[in-house]
């Protein structure tokens, strides 16, 4: 008769690897539940979207047809998809003009301007929108335009930060022989630069794409017209005040709107990853 081996115990680091994985799980579980909700919902009808019923519907489409053609939703994101691939050029071709400007330049005050191009940072739209709803509506007389929801949000201290401190890390020596070889700053930037930083490019182009889509305030203040208006604001035009609100189309067109922003992400994420890592070789 053979001897049966005893189990082993399991080892102090094979519990630690099940107990980490078991807590990741709980975090995505939180982290996804309200998203879950909304998709749960979205497949419901009207009557069963305000019972506590948590099984998938069958009038997703339904609600989609019903909040794309009747709530104009696919106007508003289009809408929303020209303000954030604006924003998102504009702003990372200023960027880009500006952390040049600040690394391969020498002017007077450079340390302050950086400074005050950081401070920018600590003031959010919300302060400035009194003032800016004045010159943008009375000075360039830009209200209800795509102009006053695009040109306001050009300039970015993020953008102008993260190329900064990566052309900071490019050897001067490629400056220097470009200069030799009789290169010009644009074309140096276009030709050496941008090349080099793509990482850094896709990284700035996922948030200032979010940022873009996700305007409300701003377009909310500035614009009366519905067939100019960005899809954070036709969405909340669905929550009915003091009547009967389409909860399943609400949900429904709430997670339409997200697939823009997860697709550029989706797209971008590698260069979202390495643009942001703490290395030399991003």
């Amino acid at each position: 008769m053979g001897i049966r081996p005893v189990g082993r115990p399991a080892s102090p680091r094979r519990r630690h690897d099940w107990a980490a994985h078991l807590a990741l799980s709980v975090a995505v579980l939180l982290i996804s539940a309200p998203l879950i909700f909304a998709l749960l919902k979205a497949t419901q009808t009207s009557s069963d979207v305000t019972s506590p019923r948590l099984l998938p519907g069958g009038a997703f489409f339904e609600n989609l047809g019903s909040v794309w053609s009747g709530a104009h939703l696919g106007r508003y994101m289009l809408n929303s998809l020209v303000v954030a691939l604006s924003v998102t050029v504009g702003k990372t071709a200023l960027a880009l003009l500006a952390a040049l400007a600040f690394v391969y330049f020498r002017f007077p005050l450079r340390g302050a301007a950086f400074v005050l191009v950081l401070l920018s940072l600590m003031l959010p739209t919300e302060v400035l929108i009194v003032a800016l709803f004045d010159v943008v509506s009375r000075d360039l007389r830009w209200a209800d335009t795509y102009a006053a929801i695009i040109v306001p949000f050009l300039a970015s201290a993020t953008g102008t930060f993260l190329f900064r401190q990566h052309f900071m890390n490019i050897p001067v020596s490629l400056a220097d022989a470009a200069r030799i070889d009789g290169c010009g700053p644009l074309r140096f930037l276009t030709h050496v630069l941008v090349p080099m930083s793509l990482n850094t490019v896709g990284a700035l182009a996922v948030i200032q794409f979010v940022y873009g889509w996700d305007q409300y305030l701003w377009p909310l203040v500035i614009m009366q017209h519905d067939d100019r208006q960005v899809v954070q604001v036709g969405l909340r035009r669905l929550i009915e005040v003091g009547g009967q609100t389409d909860w399943g189309a609400v949900m429904a067109g709430a997670i339409v709107t997200m697939l823009p922003p997860l697709l550029v992400f989706t797209l971008l994420q590698e260069q979202f990853s390495k643009g942001f890592a703490l290395t030399e070789d991003k």
